[in-house]
């Protein structure tokens, strides 16, 4: 008999494209989410599927606390609750983030008594030393440099911190509790139906209305690895399958791209010449983030397939056929 698989943090941008995959290949998918910013099921599930998935709105600590569920078995579980956001969240409201180290550890606890088959958790570029990712030192990021075992540089804020304490504690499930987990680093995943505080639908959507200027946050010369949200679930799903000792894998396409080169591209997609105006006063972030893809390659066998415009046009249509139909 095949177990279900459990989704948390199933209704947010990531989960939602994980959790129709999911549903399209025949699984049962138990979602768990409070809504704080997910959509709920009823919105996104095509009505073929009504019956193949079940919605749990709770926060998840609510959940794994529950003496009833630290003894029902799933086969795969997706751990991508979290608090997440925008620029500005992290950077201005830190504390509210660090919510995630409470989350994290509750889901690992729960786990050495549920025993799933798989785990996947879902880290984050964040995770990696920002003395690498500087105007001075912009480095192809490596998996090993985020090493537990030597000196671990410092991450990006409290979500970052989060995310390289989730991986430590994947490892640690691993090692001493005998649970298959896998951990993935997403670089910047994008689509159409991401949250209007993101950059790339932000950008988007003042291309759609042929904004002149356009705007891009902080001096817009500050650079990200851009991967499609459909690539980012294949990777996962090759992740689960060929990782279980909680190590780490990039997901992303190995390239830079600035924000300016991204309003430039929407602005092709458009058929319009703007002026790109920065605003400097806005945050950024650090300088540049792009991730090696040699171990994707030769431990997942995975290349992402959508190229950034195509990416872009598709984020581009979706909003313009909102907007005006």
């Amino acid at each position: 008999m095949t177990l279900p698989t459990l989704v948390s943090g199933g209704c947010g941008f990531v989960g939602r494209h994980l959790v129709k995959n999911l549903l399209k290949q025949n699984h049962e998918v138990i979602i768990i989410d409070n809504l704080y910013t997910g959509i709920d099921p009823k919105e996104w599930i095509p009505q073929e599927f009504k019956s193949n998935y079940t919605f749990i709105n709770s926060d998840i600590r609510h959940f794994l606390q529950n003496e009833d569920n630290k003894t029902k078995k799933f086969g795969d579980v997706y751990h991508l609750a979290a608090v997440v956001g925008g620029r500005i969240k992290i950077d201005k409201d830190p504390l509210s983030v660090a919510i995630d180290l409470s989350i994290d550890a509750e889901f690992f606890n729960w786990a050495i008594s549920a025993k799933p088959e798989r785990i996947l958790y879902a880290s984050s570029s964040a995770a990696y030393p920002t003395s690498l990712q500087s105007s001075e030192k912009q480095t192809l990021l490596e998996e090993n440099m985020i090493n537990f075992e030597g000196t671990l540089g410092s991450p990006d804020m409290t979500y970052g911190w989060s995310k390289l304490t989730g991986e430590y504690l994947s490892r640690l499930a691993s090692k001493f509790y005998d649970l298959n987990v896998a951990c993935i680093r997403p670089f910047s995943g994008y689509g159409e139906d991401q949250d209007p505080s993101y950059p790339v639908p932000a950008i988007g959507a003042r291309a759609v209305d042929k904004e002149d200027p356009l705007i891009v946050w902080g001096t817009g010369k500050q650079s990200r690895d851009f991967i499609y949200i459909e690539d980012c679930i294949v990777a996962m799903q090759k992740a689960i399958e060929k990782i279980s000792d909680g190590t780490a894998v990039n997901i992303g396409s190995g390239k830079l791209t600035t924000f300016i080169e991204v309003a430039q591209t929407y602005a092709e997609i458009a058929g319009y010449s703007p002026k790109i105006q920065p605003l400097s006063d806005m945050p950024e972030g650090v300088f540049a983030r792009h991730g090696s893809t040699k171990k994707a390659t030769d431990v997942l066998g995975f290349s992402p397939k959508i190229s950034l415009k195509e990416g872009l046009t598709i984020v581009y249509d979706h909003i313009k056929k909102q907007k005006y139909g």
